[in-house]
């Protein structure tokens, strides 16, 4: 089989259920962003050995995301007819890893600069791609509605990658750049 079809090659493309749409709908802007923040993962879980503990939470997350990508290119009229099984612990999932982490490092309460070490750098262009991505499924969820879990998994999963990107630095024993305090913790 061929990698090319031509059959986007007048601007439309297919979704699942058959349906075809402009390139630029939002539904396919959505996963065109899924699809940058899945690769960008992939380019963490090359900067990091085989053996770091990452890897499989990382792993987890670009087949999940896989998942989510398909469910996103489902209209909601016939999203029960998609076989992709969405976990039930998504949320939980990434809570659990933000807790872990943060309980080892203690409680941010400033605004960071990105960079430091290159896997911090690259979890942070990670965390602004996954805000990207929730702009776009808020856009979408107003045209046809998101499942809850989608929009619960990504807005964690920004958390999970800032929580990443500053426990990178802390494991490395570098201080984070840090900008100003957090103005709600500040006024307490």
């Amino acid at each position: 089989m061929k990698i090319y079809t031509r059959g986007g090659d007048k601007g439309r493309t297919g979704i699942y259920g058959g349906e075809r749409v402009d390139k630029d709908d939002i539904r396919i802007e959505t996963n065109g962003t899924l699809d940058e923040l899945n690769a960008q993962i992939g380019i963490v879980r090359t900067l990091i050995p085989q053996e770091h503990e990452w890897q499989g939470l990382l792993g987890k997350i670009q087949q999940e995301m896989m998942t989510v990508m398909s469910h996103v290119a489902t209209p909601s009229a016939i999203r029960e007819k998609n076989p992709n099984q969405l976990s039930d612990d998504l949320v939980s999932f990434c809570e659990h890893h933000i807790d872990d982490l943060s309980e080892k490092m203690g409680e941010n309460s400033y605004f960071v600069l990105p960079g430091g070490t290159p896997v911090s750098a690259h979890l942070h262009l990670a965390r602004t791609i996954v805000r990207r991505a929730e702009r776009r499924l808020c856009t979408l969820n107003r045209k046809d509605p998101v499942p809850p879990t989608i929009m619960q998994f990504i807005n964690r999963l920004s958390d999970l990658f800032f929580t990443m990107a500053r426990y990178d630095m802390f494991i490395q024993g570098n201080a984070e750049e840090r900008w100003k305090s957090f103005l709600y913790k500040r006024n307490k």
